[in-house]
Formats: C-alpha cells, structure tokens, sequence
C-alpha cells in the first residue's frame, strides 16, 4: 500500500523532530530579524556626536582671521578680531536694529555688551544668517564695499543682502530679523575653546 510506514513510531518522532526544529530555527530567526529593528529605537553613534562639544584649538589664529567648525550640523565661527574693528564696533550702534543684544534668545545670558564676546578680540558665532539660514561671507576689512560705503567690517549676505557687523549685530532695513547666534561656550585654557558647553557656574 501506497501509505504504508508513514505513521509508524519512527516517522511519527521523525516529524515531531522536524516541527520543533523549524519552530526553534523560526524563533532564532525572527530574534536575529529583531535586532536591527530594537536597536532603531536608540540614537546612532552619529546622532550623538551631533551634540556633543566640540573643541577648538585657537592657537594658531592670526588677526582677520577666521577658524570654521561644526557643532550641532551649523557652522561655528571662530574670528579674531582687531584692535581697529573693535573701535570701531560702538560707532555701528545707530545703524543696527539691537545694538545691545536685547533678544537674548541670540546669545547665552553671560554673553552681554557690543562685543558679544567672552574675551574682547575672540568672537564666536554660529554662522547661519538669521533670515533663511544662508551662510554670509566674511568681509572683515574697514574699507568701501558696493553694499555699504561706509563699511567698517563684517558679515554680508549676498542671498538677500543682509548685513551684520563683526560682532554678529543685524544692521536695519535688512531683511535678517536679529542678530547672528552666539553659541555656548567656555575658554579651557587660552588657546581651547569648548563649543557646546557653558562655563562653570553660568546661569
């Protein structure tokens, strides 16, 4: 007979056999299937130093100079600044739109006065103009530009045309509503800047 054998005592532990173990393959499989799926769930390694501080060695930064880095997917510029420019920042105060930094949304609360700056000659600013998130040139020289003849440095953005002075401050009738983000951040030493991270005791 054609079915002869098939449910004697050895067939039928064979096939029990056979079913635990395509469960057990199954369930291996499904678990293995899991796992990129779980660790899905958790921020990735690059998602993570997205946030974390970065830091900056100035060390070699001359006057005029600029030092470009990433924190966060935004630009940070790192820009040393001359005696000259400095001067010259309290003469801009009528020309700009928040001369003191009022919007303190723009700048940590232990960043205050013109200069914006932790230390005078250092200024540190996230690089981003303030209307579409254009990235404006540097034009750090106090000399006649074509877009403004009595230009004492600054940042330009030739997208659409606003201007900031070296200290990030949004000049009027720009289309740029506030002025350049001051990120955080802390001096290590003289020479290390950590960006991304207040300094000890900052409110």
């Amino acid at each position: 007979m054609a079915n002869q054998g098939v449910n004697d005592p050895v067939n039928t532990g064979r096939r029990r056999f056979l079913t635990a173990t395509t469960a057990v393959v199954g369930a291996v499989g499904a678990g293995f299937a899991a796992v990129p799926f779980i660790k899905s769930w958790n921020p990735s390694a690059r998602a993570k130093l997205a946030g974390a501080p970065v830091t900056a060695d100035i060390s070699a930064l001359a006057e005029g100079q600029r030092l470009i880095f990433e924190w966060r997917g935004q630009p940070i510029w790192i820009v040393k600044r001359s005696k000259a420019i400095l001067d010259a920042l309290p003469t801009l105060d009528s020309h700009l739109r928040d001369p003191k930094s009022d919007n303190k949304d723009q700048q940590p609360g232990y960043i205050t006065g013109e200069l914006r700056s932790i230390k005078p000659e250092i200024s540190v600013l996230v690089g981003l103009c303030t209307h579409l998130g254009c990235s404006p040139e540097m034009k750090a020289e106090i000399r006649p530009e074509p877009f403004d003849a009595e230009w004492k440095g600054g940042y330009f953005c030739p997208c659409h045309k606003s201007k900031f002075d070296m200290a990030g401050r949004v000049f009027q009738g720009v289309p740029a509503p506030t002025n350049l983000v001051v990120p955080p951040h802390h001096y290590a030493d003289d020479n290390t800047i950590i960006i991304g991270v207040d300094p000890q005791g900052a409110a």
